[in-house]
């Protein structure tokens, strides 16, 4: 599973799937949402960034830089958007029903 070779897509493999709980790793080669485009997710997720950096965009207009080890909880149906990656950066990104299973 190496960093694949940069294209029109991120690179999305999943890890692991148990009881709701779906764990991904992707890759960005200098992604980012397109302008009209917002993720509206029944999940709760969480982001981190093993690598390299990213921007994350909220509908209400807040926006928030992740680097190196940092993280980030995203509450189910929070509107948002990846605003820009820097190229090689790699999310671990864990996504938790808000209802059981």
């Amino acid at each position: 599973m190496g960093l694949g070779i940069p294209g029109p897509d991120e690179q999305i493999d999943l890890l692991t799937m148990r009881a709701g709980v779906r764990i991904e790793r992707i890759v960005s080669h200098g992604h980012r949402s397109a302008t009209d485009f917002w993720y509206d997710q029944a999940d709760d997720e969480w982001v981190l960034v093993v690598k390299g950096s990213g921007t994350i965009a909220f509908d209400d207009g807040e926006t928030v830089t992740l680097g190196t080890g940092d993280h980030l909880l995203i509450p189910a149906h929070r509107r948002h958007r990846v605003e820009n990656t820097e190229a090689s950066t790699i999310w671990i990104a864990v996504f938790i029903p808000t209802q059981p299973v």
